[in-house]
């Protein structure tokens, strides 16, 4: 939501009349596809039912497979509950889709460097000289003692 007055799909505000009413059904048929599971509206502090857009939109598939499909009402809670798994499974598919795409480039970045540390070896291999970690093999270092120096001075 881009704005705090904007409502979305899930917000339960309307009461059972209008929600009735939206989706062409008696309030009492609301309360019958409550009981039997096939809507859950959720309820303010005092009891009352508040069913969000989702609620209505569901309502009217249902009356679409009740009366246009002759579909019962154990068949449309199967095929509600199986849309619902589904939905799950798709949300699922595409996060574990996007993991793959992070792991599959971290795979490859690990093969690139894999391939760079096998050239490095052969090529120490081939001169004993270069080393992974270039280290100079001359250093010189000279160290300084105060003594050393006051007894320079007299």
């Amino acid at each position: 939501m881009s704005s705090p007055y904007e409502l979305s799909d899930d917000m339960p505000v309307y009461v059972i009349s209008v929600a009735a009413s939206l989706s062409g059904m008696h309030p009492q048929t609301l309360r019958g596809y409550e009981r039997v599971g096939l809507v859950t509206p959720r309820r303010t502090a005092g009891g009352g039912r508040r069913y969000s857009m989702r609620d209505i939109l569901t309502l009217r598939e249902i009356q679409r497979l009740s009366q246009d499909e002759g579909i019962n009402l154990s068949g449309i809670k199967r095929i509600l509950d199986l849309e619902r798994e589904l939905e799950q499974v798709r949300l699922m598919a595409a996060e574990l889709h996007a993991e793959m795409s992070v792991l599959r480039n971290e795979l490859e970045s690990t093969r690139a460097v894999a391939a760079r540390l096998a050239e490095l070896r052969r090529s120490q291999t081939a001169n004993p000289a270069a080393a992974l970690v270039p280290v100079r093999s001359s250093t010189k270092m000279t160290f300084w003692h105060k003594s050393d120096s006051a007894s320079a001075a007299e």
